[in-house]
């Protein structure tokens, strides 16, 4: 979340950058500041009728020291209302402050100066396009009638078992998926990232650490009885490990990656564009993540974007980087680039990753700190980005692939699968 001292001394910038990402609730803004005043007006108060009741405290000790009994009961009497006076304060300090810290998390985090200005997708920025769009044969298929054709992916047999959205991979299908989450994890230990196994469920505290609540209850699985989240992605819990941690500055940069499945609802997805695997209830991802130095940590994001970009050409799939626009962002991040790989049969761009930084905004929920070189202690940046998903990965991977022998498997990934080609 935001820092309330920031906002309180940047009223006129966090309106400003807020008004970027289209926050409809710009009148939160002012009550904040509103409260915060009011809680630090009492708190003076508290910590001024505190001071005199110690002082009191103090001057009966000394009285009754000197054998002045009658005067310590009068300072007595005179201070008796302290205690409830203090009492008091501090009730209403603490309703404040559980108010103060309602409304601020219902503020997104503020973009970057580099963000778009813009409402949908529309307005997204494309930075670059790389690699050339293959040439199909007019009888080239989508890939959803590629997995029946091949019977690698069966998402009727999936709506059977749990429903629609959750496809059963099948023969080479299911190996196609191993050999891309063994790659992704080798190609990201090559790049200094640290794997770990993690749950694939996780708390209230957790979810609300990284941002997902109160911003998504909606697009996250519940489990009621437990009071508990399946992860929309690896982020969460990894980003987690680190919460109420004060880290040394020279552990930065701390990179991580995990494999997990990943759940979300998708509430309200429908249409052609969600057909076959362009958007599942369940779905595989390694993801990277990194915690740094406030001062690397828009460098950091331009090295994840170029690492991601890597695994795309070795993939052999034409691709472009977006910076998204402020109405296009998500509600935690303050710059996000996008990486889309083209579909050829589908004759459109498939979006495959998200590069974020979040600035201070995750950290100071995690309260993930770190004492800087003149000994204060500071927020951390942190970083994610998908490297990567796989479901619009296979679908670009089969659609640009398919020869009179069957599917052309990327050179990179056959040691991996042990077949050149799915037929």
């Amino acid at each position: 979340m935001l820092q309330l001292n920031y906002i309180r001394e940047n009223r006129d910038t966090v309106i400003e950058r807020l008004a970027v990402k289209h926050f409809k609730e710009i009148g939160l803004v002012d009550e904040i500041i509103s409260l915060d005043e009011d809680r630090r007006k009492i708190q003076a108060e508290s910590d001024a009728l505190s001071g005199e009741a110690n002082a009191a405290a103090k001057q009966i000790g000394d009285l009754m020291r000197q054998g002045k009994k009658e005067e310590a009961e009068a300072v007595k009497s005179q201070s008796s209302g302290y205690k409830e006076q203090v009492k008091q304060l501090l009730d209403k300090l603490g309703a404040i402050e559980i108010e103060l810290n309602d409304k601020i998390v219902q503020l997104p985090n503020l973009p970057h100066q580099s963000v778009p200005v813009g409402v949908s997708a529309d307005d997204n920025e494309v930075v670059l396009t790389n690699g050339e769009i293959p040439a199909l044969s007019e009888d080239a298929l989508p890939h959803w009638e590629l997995l029946n054709k091949y019977d690698i992916v069966d998402l009727e047999l999936g709506v059977k078992v749990a429903g629609a959205g959750f496809p059963i991979y099948k023969g080479k299908g299911a190996k196609l998926q191993r050999a891309l989450i063994n790659f992704f994890l080798d190609q990201a230990a090559e790049q200094g990232y640290e794997e770990v196994q993690v749950p694939i469920l996780v708390n209230e505290d957790s979810a609300f650490a990284t941002g997902q609540l109160p911003d998504k209850e909606g697009q996250m699985y519940y489990v009621n009885n437990d009071n508990l989240y399946l992860i929309p992605t690896a982020e969460v819990p990894v980003t987690n490990i680190y919460r109420d941690v004060i880290v040394k500055e020279a552990q930065f940069p701390i990179k991580h990656c995990a494999y997990t499945p990943c759940f979300r609802r998708e509430a309200g997805s429908y249409g052609a564009h969600v057909r076959g695997l362009n958007r599942l209830h369940q779905f595989d991802k390694v993801e990277a993540v990194q915690i740094v130095h406030p001062e690397k940590s828009y460098d950091v994001l331009e090295e994840m974007s170029l690492y991601v970009q890597g695994l795309l050409k070795k993939l052999e799939l034409p691709y472009r980087v977006l910076r998204l626009c402020g109405g296009d962002m998500g509600f935690a991040s303050a710059l996000t680039y996008d990486m889309e790989v083209y579909s050829s049969a589908q004759k459109r761009w498939l979006e495959v990753s998200s590069v974020s930084n979040f600035e201070t905004y995750q950290a100071n929920r995690l309260k993930v700190r770190f004492k800087n070189s003149e000994g204060k202690m500071q927020l951390a940046h942190t970083l994610n980005g998908s490297a990567l998903a796989l479901p619009r990965i296979v679908a670009a991977i089969l659609e640009n692939n398919q020869t009179d022998k069957g599917i052309r498997i990327p050179a990179v990934l056959v040691p991996y699968t042990k077949f050149e080609y799915i037929d």
